[in-house]
């Protein structure tokens, strides 16, 4: 690309048929030439796990106030409910694969838990694989042949590790089904277990409790149809994510998202349509 000239690509798609049990989608970005700008990374229900592609992440704010700024050349990130806050000089590229929780033991190794509310190198928590990877990423040619390197990096990691307890998948997956509506004890009771001994495993695997994890679904769902244009007006959203009322959708906004509703939209719109509304 020569010197001045403004390059703005996204791109999503889905993985591997093999691999959808672990992986919603793939989105890859590759701006350059562009104003300098910050993008809050909000709380949602997948790991986070980016490999640039040119210039490392610049984080200035994480989940964790207690974490330092930094700039990553890959980064994996657990399940969160505040934001982090990440900024670029007008250059920024790279590929994020958004891992369900339920893959984290397939595909890293270790349960999701582990993770949970940080971010981290992810070279200094799974090693030369993830070298491996974003150097197959970096020959590909253009998006097509990014996406299937990644596919293939991941299904050769894709191995014969435990997976979760069949009632941490079950309860999971009943979460994600109702929009985050489930409290525990239907959770606990369709599950076979105590709320308690639920919300312990559960925490372990997902790497929030129950309550909390249906809290980021309830405000992933609602702020996908937003950025979607798929809500007539901020009560009808509301209305229909399970919130309460406009207001606590906005409370909660501001909680997640660090900002109301109308703010984040501006900021962030188009580049956040570049995933699936929802998971149905």
């Amino acid at each position: 690309m020569s010197s001045g000239e403004v390059l703005d690509e996204s791109v999503w798609t889905r993985p591997s048929p093999a691999l959808r049990p672990y992986v919603a989608w793939y989105s890859g970005y590759r701006q350059a030439g562009l104003a300098p700008a910050v993008h809050r990374g909000l709380p949602s229900p997948y790991l986070t796990l980016i490999l640039t592609l040119d210039d490392p992440l610049t984080l200035a704010a994480h989940p964790d106030p207690a974490q330092r700024p930094g700039a990553y050349q890959s980064l994996l990130g657990g399940l969160h409910t505040t934001p982090a806050l990440i900024t670029h000089q007008g250059r920024q590229s790279g590929v994020q694969v958004a891992l369900s929780p339920l893959g984290a033991r397939t595909l890293l190794g270790l349960p999701a838990g582990e993770l949970a509310g940080a971010d981290h190198p992810a070279e200094a928590v799974l090693g030369g694989w993830v070298v491996e990877g974003q150097d197959r990423l970096r020959a590909a040619a253009d998006w097509p042949a990014r996406f299937r390197a990644v596919d293939q990096w991941l299904l050769a990691r894709a191995g014969a590790v435990a997976a979760p307890p069949p009632e941490v998948v079950h309860a999971w997956r009943l979460l994600l089904a109702q929009g985050g509506t489930a409290g525990v004890a239907e959770l606990a009771d369709q599950v076979g277990w105590s709320p308690r001994h639920l919300s312990e495993r559960f925490g372990t695997e997902i790497g929030l409790a129950p309550k909390a994890a249906g809290r980021v679904i309830r405000f992933d769902r609602a702020r996908r149809r937003l950025a979607a244009g798929r809500v007539g007006s901020l009560a009808e959203l509301a209305a229909g994510c399970g919130y309460f009322d406009q207001a606590h959708l906005a409370r909660e906004f501001r909680a997640l998202a660090g900002c109301p509703p109308s703010r984040w939209l501006a900021e962030e719109s188009p580049a956040v349509r570049l995933a699936p509304v929802d998971d149905e």
